[in-house]
């Protein structure tokens, strides 16, 4: 039984582990080596289960294993063809001849379909993912300023979602820290996700088939775990969709605790 175990969630680092115990898939490698195996260990997970590593973007919040990973082992890494380049062009990654474009993901060596689609972020070429086998489909998307056409397609039937809800706008607009610029990014459409944008969308998302709703990537300067999880859970209650019965809701930690959920 495969289970989605989130390793590190949070404007400084983001990674998603996908699978089971024997393998399974990364999506991204955010924070240091040393935590991508402390976490996969706390949910009873080699680092040699992992396979298969898919980038969604070179922002280093979601590539900062990437380098010594490359350079110590041969696990094959994908990312959009953007998104390779600029990793190669900063020396964010080595090109140790396991690197490969998402349009190769089909000849992938795993017996998960993974489909890939466009985010509208401020990245080169950002991506998001599905993965399919079965009658499974779980989503993996965030980093995005809004949702597109492609974005709802793809998601479209996902049972599992793990979406962003990166900002509670509140918070975002009150912060001394942040100079206007930054807030301006940060709620464009090139940006992240509001509390109450994810909202929305993890609605359309539930009606659509999902029973397992987690929000990640959750700044920890602009939000708090309990605004996302209640912006999100009022929504879909005064859409008569009720918890624990429509679906599961949960939010993504900045460390693993060791929790997974099993789909």
């Amino acid at each position: 039984m495969a289970r989605l175990l989130p390793i590190c969630s949070s404007s400084k680092g983001n990674s998603v582990f996908i699978g089971d115990t024997s393998r399974g898939i990364l999506v991204d490698a955010g924070c240091s080596f040393k935590a991508l195996k402390d976490g996969l260990a706390l949910g009873d997970i080699s680092f040699d289960a992992v396979k298969l590593i898919v980038v969604t973007h070179e922002h280093t919040d979601h590539i900062k294993a990437l380098l010594q990973i490359t350079k110590h082992t041969d696990i094959p890494v994908y990312a959009s063809a953007g998104t390779m380049k600029e990793m190669l062009r900063c020396g964010y990654i080595l090109d140790n001849g396991n690197l490969h474009e998402c349009s190769e993901l089909s000849s992938a060596p795993t017996d998960i379909e993974i489909n890939w689609f466009h985010t509208p972020h401020d990245s080169v070429e950002s991506v998001g993912y599905t993965f399919s086998w079965g009658e499974h489909k779980i989503a993996c998307c965030t980093d995005l300023g809004h949702v597109t056409e492609e974005v709802r397609r793809n998601l479209s039937g996902s049972d599992t979602v793990y979406i962003e809800a990166n900002y509670e706008p509140s918070l975002l607009k009150g912060n001394v820290k942040y100079p206007v610029f930054l807030k301006e990014r940060i709620a464009s459409d090139r940006g992240h996700l509001s509390n109450n944008d994810s909202a929305d969308f993890c609605t359309e998302l539930v009606k659509s088939g999902a029973r397992n709703i987690i929000l990640g990537h959750l700044s920890q300067e602009n939000n708090t775990p309990s605004d996302a999880f209640k912006a999100v859970s009022q929504r879909l209650l005064s859409n008569g969709i009720k918890s624990g019965i429509d679906y599961t809701l949960s939010v993504a930690p900045v460390r693993n605790d060791g929790k997974y959920i099993i789909v």
